[in-house]
């Protein structure tokens, strides 16, 4: 019996005083996504790829808005919103404790003002991505001038860029074709 006592206390304590002392966890420990909305552009790429939809993106074109929320009620951790997100905007922390009295604590949120278009001023995009798009041109190497000459291309929505991309193609053939009567 005192054999037995001798070995217990060699081997000292064999669990954590958890919660009293703090959990270590592991490296790479996926636990509460950390989201930093001053680094999110809204491009819905996390929204897209999360299997749980704990993650969801709403445009509401009356109000100019896009809405981001993560609900940490329906988050499993998986880590897919990190991996894709372009500008880190969303990372996975080492906290695991998320228990709150009020399931309204769950809930992340974040509100992104929409990009009008420059030709029908409807919008289509959130202001952060073009702002986005024009810092990588000019970190690419693009000079001021540049950039800002592209600016206009970026700030047309997808419908108003095909119907200018259809005009300029008839306009084309109309000069192709009348160049060729004057020969």
């Amino acid at each position: 019996m005192f054999k037995l006592f001798k070995t217990i206390l060699k081997a000292g304590e064999p669990t954590v005083k958890y919660p009293f002392k703090p959990m270590d966890v592991a490296p790479g420990f996926r636990g509460k996504p950390h989201y930093d909305a001053t680094q999110c552009i809204a491009c819905a790429a996390c929204t897209s790829v999360c299997p749980a939809n704990a993650l969801t993106m709403e445009t509401d074109l009356a109000s100019g808005e896009r809405r981001w929320q993560l609900f940490l009620g329906r988050c499993i951790f998986c880590g897919r919103c990190e991996e894709i997100c372009p500008t880190r905007a969303i990372v996975l922390s080492e906290e695991f404790e998320l228990a709150v009295t009020r399931k309204a604590d769950l809930y992340v949120k974040a509100t992104f003002h929409l990009q009008e278009c420059r030709v029908c001023h409807q919008p289509f995009t959130a202001k952060k991505s073009v702002d986005y798009t024009m810092a990588l041109l000019a970190h690419s190497g693009l000079d001021a001038d540049a950039v800002e000459a592209l600016r206009p291309k970026f700030e047309t929505c997808p419908d108003c860029k095909r119907r200018q991309n259809l005009q300029n193609n008839r306009d084309l053939r109309l000069s192709h074709d009348s160049g060729r009567e004057h020969q």
